[in-house]
């Protein structure tokens, strides 16, 4: 249950733009010079999925120069802060995703621009991707995290669904992107909620939840229902 006296609450630490490693995949802070040309080869490469920019507030990128001016800027900033994703079998960088809305006198934090390569979709690395933001958040004493998308993001809202977000609501005409109104859905997960949500996580990653050949042995829904 939330803890509605915080008489006690000091704000929380900013989350410090630092690698994170997991088992599947590492989490480099963003650099230009160091990802750019991987980063264009996983997204708008012969084998990158157009479909994931469909909501997404920019791109595709026409040219490799707007999209490097692009990732220098989000490189640049802190809020959001930005990631790469490493995936350890083959040593590419295969996504991105970053913490937005960086709020530490309320314990807020989003997770968003969350784009990954064809390599790197339905894969354990995607989860473990977003799993090492979940934990570094709440190690750092967050009491909310936040996942919103375009309410017709089917991927994003299964997404969040799938990871234990739990949905809050929409927001009618929330936004106007690329043209067309946008109704955002919001979904969140609370400090309380994240030790059952952290522990069926890392038993779903673990090595003994896939077989030899990487297939998945229980699914994190039902782990989780546990």
């Amino acid at each position: 249950m939330t803890d509605t006296d915080l008489s006690h609450w000091q704000p929380c630490p900013v989350p410090q733009h630092a690698p994170l490693a997991g088992r599947f995949v590492s989490l480099e802070p963003l650099d230009a010079a160091r990802h750019a040309g991987e980063l264009w080869t996983a997204l708008h490469g012969p084998h990158a999925d157009p479909q994931q920019w469909q909501y997404m507030a920019y791109g595709p990128f026409a040219a490799r120069d707007a999209f490097d001016a692009w990732l220098a800027e989000r490189a640049a900033g802190r809020d959001p802060l930005f990631f790469a994703v490493r995936e350890h079998a083959g040593g590419r960088v295969v996504g991105q995703l970053a913490l937005m809305r960086i709020t530490p006198a309320h314990g807020c934090i989003e997770i968003g621009h969350v784009l990954f390569g064809s390599a790197l979709q339905r894969m354990p690395g995607a989860s473990e991707a977003v799993y090492l933001l979940m934990r570094l958040v709440f190690a750092l004493g967050y009491r909310r995290l936040e996942w919103k998308c375009d309410a017709q993001n089917a991927r994003s809202l299964r997404a969040a669904e799938r990871l234990g977000f739990v949905a809050e609501g929409l927001f009618r005409q929330h936004m106007v992107v690329k043209g067309r109104s946008r109704d955002t859905a919001w979904h969140a997960l609370l400090d309380h909620e994240w030790p059952a949500r952290r522990a069926a996580l890392e038993r779903w990653l673990a090595a003994e939840n896939f077989d030899a050949e990487g297939r998945q042995r229980r699914r994190l829904e039902e782990l989780r229902r546990e």
